[in-house]
């Protein structure tokens, strides 16, 4: 803080001054009253701290001067003297100084007073901003609110919710107990999946339900993952004015406030430190708080849900996870199968993320192909359903087409990760034995190779990259070959 320091005695001036300092403030001296009224108006001094006893103009006048200027309101004046009589004292609160010290000054009353003004002087200039830029800042708070609010709602009604995807029993499992949940706001709720399942959709739908217009609170998010460990406390709790080195003189809140009356989503909860988890499972368990240097207990009027990535039954064998806390987390459950064990969704899912993209880039994209169908259910989507859309979002990127075709998914497939089952078929080190037709008639070159290609093909159970790199060659070019015979065949039919 900047302070004015007006003292006609150099030494007790430089005493308090060094002291001053040493407490990381930013100290003028003056060594009498015009001189500090004549840089007061030419700086900002939250703090005059002056002698009442001086050549000239006194501290009490000095006092007088400054509260009678139209500016007063950004400076506090202290006054000390060594003349500690009733009458002093209340001449210099008359004169409108907002304090007085006695000489010899004593250090912890000097800290003690410097502080009181300094969070004097934030409060004064945090109103004084909110009253002069009210209807602005309301204006603003209020669009932004307003934007978010139809954001969150335009995602989950067409996004979200679509993206859970409602193409199979076990998805529409899911979102059915996410909705159930909805109903309680008392149930902690634990979400298990891996990466790129839909965690966050999920606790979204836990948070708006099925009826969007209904009032739900603000949905607060927080990355357990992403927060340095000293950092967490604070993070979570907020902390009181003055609590420590560098924090605000008003403090802050937490996330935990942020979101009250609504739900605090905590992703990545395995990586919460271990002695955070015990706090959080006092909050749980009792739905109080302390803010970090609070003496005050806050409710906790949240919500709770929480998302991992990993198998949190050998965190706690590790030693690295409560074993209490996983179980009070437990409570509402809902696991997400990742994207392998439920195939079906794969094509509905790419259609769906193809229609949207092709929409926002302006691309004919309408459908996808049955011979591109097989080539994305083959794939594991190690990343689930966020890799799927990204791979899609890249197809439609880089062409424009009526149909997907396989030639599209060329390197969306490379890049992939096929099957187990599927390279178990491909045989790496199995021998297979292909045993071709030799008709009496005699076969074509062209035939011959055709009834190549339809038995490697079936060997790999219709696994058109593996078919590829046994034939050793492109995809595009087996592509190619496939409809080719498609067409002849179709051409012997008519005939």
């Amino acid at each position: 803080m900047e302070i004015l320091l007006v003292d006609d005695d150099q030494h007790s001036r430089a005493a308090v001054a060094w002291f001053l300092r040493e407490q990381e403030h930013l100290v003028m001296e003056c060594e009498n009253a015009a001189e500090a009224l004549a840089k007061w108006k030419l700086a900002d001094y939250p703090l005059v701290l002056s002698d009442i006893q001086m050549p000239g103009m006194s501290g009490i006048e000095l006092a007088q001067v400054i509260t009678e200027q139209p500016d007063s309101w950004r400076t506090d004046v202290v006054l000390f003297t060594g003349y500690g009589d009733m009458k002093t004292a209340v001449a210099a609160l008359r004169a409108g100084a907002y304090d007085y010290l006695l000489k010899p000054v004593d250090a912890q009353e000097l800290a003690a007073i410097v502080q009181r003004v300094s969070e004097h002087q934030a409060l004064l200039r945090e109103n004084k901003a909110l009253t002069e830029n009210f209807d602005a800042q309301l204006q603003s708070a209020t669009k932004n609110t307003e934007q978010e609010l139809t954001r969150m709602r335009k995602m989950v009604a067409e996004t979200v919710i679509g993206n859970v995807g409602v193409f199979s029993v076990s998805m529409q499992q899911v979102t059915e107990l996410a909705q159930r949940f909805h109903t309680d706001r008392t149930l902690t709720v634990l979400i298990q999946g891996e990466t790129g399942t839909g965690k966050e959709v999920v606790a979204r739908i836990i948070h708006y339900g099925s009826n969007l217009k209904s009032p739900s609170g603000p949905l607060v998010e927080l990355n357990c993952a992403a927060i340095p460990h000293n950092l967490f406390e604070t993070e979570l709790f907020g902390y009181e004015g003055g609590s420590f080195s560098g924090s605000l003189s008003r403090g802050q809140k937490g996330k935990l406030d942020a979101a009250a009356g609504g739900t605090l989503f905590l992703d990545e909860i395995a990586e919460m430190p271990p002695e955070m988890q015990a706090k959080l499972l006092r909050v749980l368990e009792t739905k109080e708080y302390y803010r970090v240097g609070g003496l005050k207990k806050i409710k906790a009027d949240v919500r709770i849900i929480c998302a991992t990535n990993v198998d949190l039954e050998k965190r706690m064998e590790a030693g690295s996870f409560r074993r209490d806390l996983y179980y009070r987390l437990k409570i509402g459950h809902i696991v997400i199968p990742p994207l392998r064990d439920r195939r079906k969704e794969i094509v509905p899912l790419a259609a769906m993320f193809l229609r949207e993209f092709a929409q926002a880039k302006r691309k004919r994209f309408a459908g996808i192909s049955f011979q591109a169908g097989e080539l994305l259910e083959q794939c594991d989507w190690p990343g689930n359903v966020r890799e799927l859309r990204n791979a899609i979002e890249w197809v439609v990127f880089m062409y424009n087409d009526a149909e997907l075709q396989p030639c599209h998914l060329e390197k969306v497939i490379q890049d992939c990760a096929i099957s187990p089952q599927s390279e178990k078929s491909a045989g790496g080190t199995t021998e297979k034995q292909v045993i071709l037709p030799l008709p009496d008639g005699g076969l074509s070159i062209k035939e011959y190779n055709d009834l190549i290609i339809q038995a490697v093909l079936n060997a790999h159970k219709g696994n058109q990259t593996a078919t590829a790199k046994y034939l050793d060659m492109s995809l595009r070019a087996l592509c190619y070959r496939l409809e080719q015979m498609r067409n002849r065949n179709a051409g012997k039919k008519e005939e």
